[in-house]
């Protein structure tokens, strides 16, 4: 891995840090929106370590059936390393609004992209940008209940 690639991770894991103490100290009224959308905690297992690891993101669509990730990364030319671990182990927990969700996380088929990625770019444009500035297709993530 090269040195610049180590530099961008820390400073990715410096900043979910933050973002999540942010969250903690102020008990949840500092740091529940982002760029006009809600944020979510994130845990997914660890696909090399086994261990739990949460990451806080933003969340472009979500209702009662679904809540939809970007894997953007800000236009990086990796996936992020929470991407990676729900493709391993899908099932996954969402903290979003102040309620726990229990679910089962999957890359949106290239038809359902299609559909999802102009209602992203409308709840936030950014990510449009994002996926300019990388060369990979940004992976967009459904969330949905657990089968029973």
């Amino acid at each position: 891995m090269s040195v610049q690639r180590s530099i961008t991770d820390i400073c990715f894991k410096v900043l979910n840090e933050a973002h999540r103490a942010t969250l903690r100290l102020s008990g949840g009224r500092i740091g529940r929106s982002a760029y006009g959308m809600p944020v979510v905690e994130l845990r997914t297992v660890g696909r090399n370590t086994g261990q739990t690891r949460v990451t806080v993101l933003t969340s472009p669509l979500h209702d009662e059936d679904r809540v939809v990730l970007v894997a953007s990364k800000y236009g990086n030319d990796r996936n992020p390393q929470w991407y990676g671990n729900l493709t391993a182990n899908p099932d996954v927990e969402i903290l979003i609004d102040g309620q726990r969700r229990e679910l089962r996380a999957r890359t949106a088929s290239a038809d359902e992209r299609k559909e999802l990625w102009p209602l992203v770019l409308r709840a936030y444009g950014g990510y449009g940008a994002y996926q300019e500035k990388t060369d990979r297709e940004i992976p967009v993530v459904i969330c949905e209940p657990r089968p029973a």
